[in-house]
């Protein structure tokens, strides 16, 4: 299997579908780069090599004991781009994975990046703090923290079978296959690693990294997002990128790389076709 190893000897699994200009998919928590096959297969079929890489500690990546924060998950996301030679690159994070892409970009610049996709994604801040009254408790990340350390198996099941989908909403059909997934997936994690990757997306203040952002960028976001609630995320997020450009999904949750797989990936090889060189 492909690997990049990194500087502290951490080995970051990838995926490198298809050949054309690169895009490259960051995924959120505490999934690995399968969550995003969906889009990767429609993108790859269309003409761009996608790249989708496990973060440490997540599916088949090493399960690190240190290095879960977000200045090393950039870091490890540079040494991909880099290993690899990616230029005119499209990043796109989804969730935890837009957090990654925001600090990737304050540490290490645009000079690869052609345009940058955020899509559900934790910037700007989402901890309320005196600075930031309208982010999420610390109570709502504590409340995670407890159920891994309790039962981190039913955790993920609770999830996937409420708000992350959606599907604690009327009316709402989330099929069973994609929640059983969500749950596979989440416990292919390292514990510790996905115990400290709460406070990495939630504690992380991204609002300088998106100051530094000086590509072409789309925001998309559900407004009835249960887990980064669209005016602490998306909305917030597009109000502080100069020249972002925000799109609304009405009434749709969280994990929109299921519940809306064909639409984003419609809109994604939109934005993707709209690069000029």
């Amino acid at each position: 299997m492909p690997f990049v190893t990194v500087s502290d000897g951490t080995q970051i699994f990838y995926k490198d579908w298809g050949s054309g200009r690169p895009v490259v998919l960051s995924h959120g928590w505490p999934l690995n780069s399968d969550s995003w096959e969906a889009q990767a297969l429609h993108l790859a079929a269309n003409g761009y090599r996608v790249i989708a890489h496990d973060r440490r500690g997540h599916g088949r990546s090493t399960q690190t004991w240190h290095g879960n924060d977000m200045d090393t998950y950039a870091d490890d996301l540079a040494a991909v781009v880099e290993a690899l030679d990616l230029r005119a690159a499209t990043l796109i994070g989804f969730s935890t994975g837009g957090g990654e892409v925001a600090r990737y970009i304050g540490r290490h610049g645009t000079g690869r990046a052609a345009q940058v996709a955020l899509v559900s994604a934790v910037p700007p801040f989402m901890l309320m703090t005196e600075d930031n009254p309208a982010g999420v408790p610390v109570e709502v990340f504590d409340g995670l923290r407890a159920g891994s350390l309790t039962d981190r198996a039913q955790l993920y099941k609770d999830l996937a079978d409420g708000p992350f989908f959606g599907h604690n909403r009327p009316g709402s059909v989330v099929s069973q296959g994609i929640r059983d997934v969500f749950w596979l997936q989440s416990m292919a994690a390292g514990h510790r690693n996905a115990y400290e990757c709460v406070a990495a997306f939630s504690a992380t203040d991204f609002r300088p990294d998106l100051d530094a952002f000086d590509v072409p960028t789309l925001v998309i976001h559900g407004d009835d997002d249960q887990v980064v609630p669209f005016e602490v995320g998306g909305k917030a997020s597009a109000a502080r990128i100069k020249g972002a450009r925000l799109t609304v999904y009405p009434g749709a949750p969280h994990g929109i790389t299921d519940t809306h797989k064909q639409q984003l990936g419609d809109d994604l090889l939109a934005f993707l076709e709209e690069y000029q060189p």
